[in-house]
């Protein structure tokens, strides 16, 4: 086994699949989904993904793969690996080994891809363990994005966790840290700095030979965390704008990190938009606060605003819940139904197109027995 593999988060699956490959990894790929039923296949883990290349892990090494060729597409491949992924590779004589395959994810972090796409799910990394949400310390406290964050997190499967960074630039540091308990229920919150080093050894302790991924906003922190944990300049850093506190994008990949001891550290771009796509488990996570209350209200479709027998808004009253708590809920409850609106609408207008191709296709091949009847009828 590859000690390369083993560094990139060889997990006791993954090695069961790599020491019988022969067998298994060829299950995988069926031989006639592949160029050269001979050809020899591999096990690899994606590092860093490129637009038109990856970087991947393997036995003998890193090196470049093919994400989305020919060969790809033959083997059946619906969409391109991400970093974190594990791939099955096929060599091809003169070029890349090709990716022909990708392992059953066993978690993965996903968004509302911006734009209207055909297909709106963006896949941004996979196969995470911890999820550290960085929260900067340099700026206003956004409670309403940490919990849009932690909805996807929660939806991910991967385990949630708030590192509060840049702790030496932070003069209320605990106030921070208690507003954060307080809307991320059942998560840990942890206060670091890339500065001082401080909470670095608990990040050590959490990841212990998993992968854990940063995410959150550009300049806050997270490359340089990354830094000051692996121990070496791994990851670029950039200055903060002091008029905005906003950063540069200095991480412009998804890139794994290998930690010495055991453990994969994944640094993501800074994310703007956090657009929901499928995400009720996550809702009811997050917002499991919000949920048991509704289910104690007397009508099963209350709106929580002035009907009777209400216990969200009796809790508001009482001041045992934020009303910018519910409000956020709220809004991330009509962005998921418009979202399956949408969903509605989108298949409803490729049928319509459907039809549109067929009556064209129909016009070119010419006249046919019906249309001769209709013409003698007329």
């Amino acid at each position: 086994m590859s000690d390369l593999l083993v560094a990139y988060g060889l997990d006791d699956r993954v090695a069961t699949l790599y020491s019988h490959e022969s067998s298994l990894l060829t299950g995988l790929v069926s031989e006639e989904r592949t160029d050269d039923p001979d050809a020899r296949l591999a096990l690899g883990r994606v590092v860093r993904v490129e637009r038109t290349r990856c970087l991947a892990a393997t036995a003998a090494g890193l090196c470049l793969v093919e994400p989305d060729g020919v060969i790809s597409r033959r083997a059946g491949l619906a969409a391109p690996p991400v970093s974190g992924d594990w791939v099955v590779l096929a060599a091809q004589p003169g070029s890349d080994p090709a990716v022909v395959g990708i392992l059953p994810r066993r978690s993965e972090l996903s968004r509302r891809a911006p734009g209207d796409r055909a297909d709106p799910r963006q896949v941004l990394v996979a196969n995470i363990d911890v999820l550290a949400i960085a929260v900067p310390l340099d700026r206003p406290f956004s409670a309403s994005r940490v919990e849009r964050t932690l909805v996807l997190a929660w939806e991910s499967r991967a385990l949630p966790l708030l590192v509060l960074t840049k702790a030496d630039l932070a003069e209320d540091v605990e106030q921070v840290a208690t507003a954060a308990e307080t809307i991320a229920l059942g998560v840990d919150v942890i206060v670091t700095s890339g500065v001082t080093g401080v909470g670095a050894d608990e990040l050590l302790t959490i990841v212990a030979g998993g992968t854990l991924a940063f995410i959150g906003p550009s300049g806050s922190g997270k490359s340089t965390l990354v830094n000051t944990i692996v121990g070496s300049e791994v990851q670029r850093t950039g200055d903060v704008r002091w008029l905005d506190s906003r950063g540069r994008h200095t991480t412009t990949s998804r890139d794994l990190v290998p930690i010495p001891g055991g453990g994969v550290l994944l640094d993501t771009p800074g994310l703007r938009g956090l657009g929901l796509l499928d995400a009720e488990a996550g809702m009811a996570t997050t917002f499991a606060d919000i949920e048991e209350l509704a289910s104690q209200c007397r009508f099963s479709d209350c709106g929580h605003a002035s009907e009777p027998g209400c216990a969200v808004a009796a809790a508001i009253g009482a001041g045992d819940l934020d009303r910018r708590r519910l409000d956020n809920y709220q809004k991330m409850v009509r962005e998921l139904a418009h979202e399956k609106r949408r969903a509605g609408q989108a298949s409803y207008a490729e049928r319509r197109q459907l039809r549109a191709r067929f009556i064209a296709m129909h016009r070119e091949a010419g006249p046919t027995r019906l249309d001769e009847r209709r013409q003698s009828r007329g």
